[in-house]
């Protein structure tokens, strides 16, 4: 008998199992899906290649077994797993430029390492960590990749020398050259685009890209173009004709080498996940499918250990494809991996067809690609929201320009954690003040208007929120701040809603009852839920602080905190405020509130 948690287990791990309520219907559909998607992917995969610095083939190897994989063990039932465009220029620059290795071996290595990094994080669920990469942050490295992809593609689009370095090295170098701009290279490059563009303009469902690359790679064939000057893709490396050959990433490498290249490895993690969950994302807000971000994890991990022992490269989440199998009717996972599958035939049958594709012609789709990937709108958005929205961006797109590839993705990074620990408050703290008929009001604690309106010589602060050792230094400075009110004869801190007490903040706690002490004043803790007391009489805390002075919460609302105040009161006695004094107010009230339940329950005074 299977139990319905072990029933949920083997759904996150085997995904794949959603399969078996698999209809003639959904088969139909998926089929029809399938193949729109490889008609796409095909020009895809051997284009991302280019952008990626690797053959041809690696990038149609990166988009059949590897993609059969991570559709049937990730979450998502539709997003398609694969080469991608910004993820193949972090591969191709930083990987195998930057390290100054050969190029196969390092993207095999790269695509194993991120493939450890990823399945390992799906079985630690560790999905929660994409969030803390900001949407600025993406957007800001996928529009500095975009421009990227656009200028590396420049020489391609002309048949001349290309240049290196950063972006704007790289403009000066290919401009160097411009005397030499081979004419119908460039007539090809952009008439490619501009057909591309028209196609999409009269229907987009009509695969444009395929349709052009074939027709270009057709009159390649019949015309000769490679005695025109223009280069093919068979001059790069053509591909081989039959399935994926087995590959062993690393098998000779050196520790040295595996050191260089693991940099790289992990921005390549950090990027295709952050891509992967934010396509699944965005295509479950319209189907309704509830995610597992580990699970996502999980199957985009397996897939890209999967490509670095089938001659694939390092793969993520596609935006275009992934959509296109939504688009086109897809139901189930079996569209996305039926698409691995014609994938694998294509390379039976297609390699020495695609061999004769001009470079010219792939480098209008890229300059196509490159566009796309400047969404004016969404910068336009980011850039009016707030400042450090704005700056996350511009940071990221200069780091993209100024910096290797995979420094710019931790710079991206490092720029959200940044951000996320300016703006996020661990902890929220109010002084508790009373309205003239006795109701409570929380007050900022900087409001000056909270003090005004409290009582002087008992100060009643409310906490809430994480009370961990990253907020420790925030209690303490909240604690500094009421204990140098000399005036405070009595602090009751209220922690009811505080969660995560650790030892750290304890001695928070210990070491402001102790300068209380030591000046004669007291403090109270109340409203303390059961883990917290447990830790602070294990600890020691409660006996020093004193354990009448700490008050465990009680189910009626303000319980705990209205017994530290009677007892606060007895201990202060006479004090500044007199008659008036709002805590003694709201004692009062409650009193009378509860005389007159006890009036109306027993008429007759029995």
């Amino acid at each position: 008998m299977v139990t319905e948690q072990s029933s949920s287990t083997a759904a996150r791990w085997l995904a794949f199992l959603d399969l078996r309520g698999l209809t003639a219907a959904d088969l139909r559909h998926d089929l029809l899906s399938s193949l729109t998607v490889t008609v796409l992917g095909i020009p895809q995969g051997v284009a991302y290649a280019m952008i990626a610095g690797l053959p041809p083939a690696m990038g149609l190897y990166a988009s059949c077994v590897p993609t059969i994989i991570g559709s049937l063990f990730r979450s998502s039932r539709h997003v398609v797993s694969g080469p991608t465009n910004a993820l193949s220029l972090l591969v191709g620059t930083a990987g195998a430029a930057a390290a100054g290795l050969d190029p196969i071996p390092t993207a095999l290595l790269i695509a194993f390492l991120v493939g450890v990094v990823q399945t390992a994080a799906g079985v630690l669920r560790l999905g929660v960590l994409v969030d803390f990469v900001s949407i600025p942050v993406v957007v800001g490295y996928i529009t500095g990749a975009g421009v990227l992809i656009g200028i590396g593609q420049l020489h391609h689009l002309t048949e001349t020398p290309s240049g290196s370095g950063n972006l704007f090295m790289k403009v000066l170098g290919w401009a160097e050259h411009l005397h030499g701009v081979n004419g119908w290279a460039l007539l090809v490059g952009l008439c490619t685009a501009a057909a591309i563009v028209a196609l999409r303009k009269i229907d987009k469902r009509i695969p444009g890209a395929i349709v052009v690359l074939s027709l270009a790679t057709l009159l390649s064939w019949l015309l000769d173009f490679h005695a025109l000057g223009l280069s093919r893709v068979a001059e790069i490396a053509p591909i081989p004709v039959g399935l994926p050959p087995l590959t062993l990433p690393g098998r000779d490498w050196s520790f040295d080498a595996w050191a260089t290249v693991m940099p790289v490895a992990i921005a390549a993690t950090v990027l295709s996940l952050v891509e992967s969950s934010a396509v699944a994302r965005a295509i479950a807000t319209r189907t309704g499918q509830r995610l597992e971000l580990s699970t996502e994890f999980l199957g985009m991990g397996l897939s890209n250990l999967t490509a670095a022992f089938f001659g694939g490269y390092t793969g993520s989440g596609s935006l275009s494809r992934s959509a296109l199998a939504h688009i086109s009717g897809g139901r189930t996972r079996l569209g996305p991996a039926l698409s691995g599958v014609f994938t694998l035939c294509a390379l039976l049958f297609l390699g020495p067809a695609i061999n004769f594709t001009p470079l010219a012609a792939l480098a209008g789709l890229l300059l196509v690609v490159a566009v796309d990937l400047v969404d004016v709108g969404r910068i336009r958005r980011i850039l009016k929201a707030r400042p450090s929205d704005a700056a996350a961006f511009v940071i990221t797109v200069a780091g993209t320009w100024l910096l290797r590839l995979d420094y710019a993705v931790y710079l991206g990074v490092l720029t959200s954690l940044v951000l996320y620990l300016r703006r996020a408050r661990l902890l929220s703290v109010h002084e508790i003040v009373f309205s003239g008929d006795g109701h409570v009001v929380e007050l900022r604690f900087e409001d000056p208007t909270a003090r005004a309106r409290a009582c002087s010589a008992v100060r009643l602060i409310n906490v809430e929120g994480q009370l961990f050792f990253a907020a420790a230094g925030e209690l303490m400075s909240v604690l500094d701040e009421v204990v140098a009110d000399e005036s405070a004869r009595v602090v009751i801190l209220r922690i009811r809603r505080a969660r995560g007490l650790d030892i750290t903040a304890v001695d928070a706690l210990e070491a402001a009852a102790d300068r209380l002490e030591a000046s004669g004043r007291e403090l109270f803790i109340v409203g303390v839920r059961p883990d917290a007391l447990s830790l602070l009489e294990r600890s020691g805390a409660r006996a020093r602080v004193g354990s009448d002075h700490v008050i465990a919460t009680n189910l009626t609302f303000f319980e705990a905190a209205e017994t530290a105040m009677r007892a606060a009161l007895e201990s202060v006695g006479e004090h500044p405020c007199g008659d008036d004094c709002p805590l003694q107010r709201r004692l009062d009230r409650r009193a009378s509130l509860a005389h007159d339940e006890g009036a109306q329950a027993d008429p007759a005074g029995a």
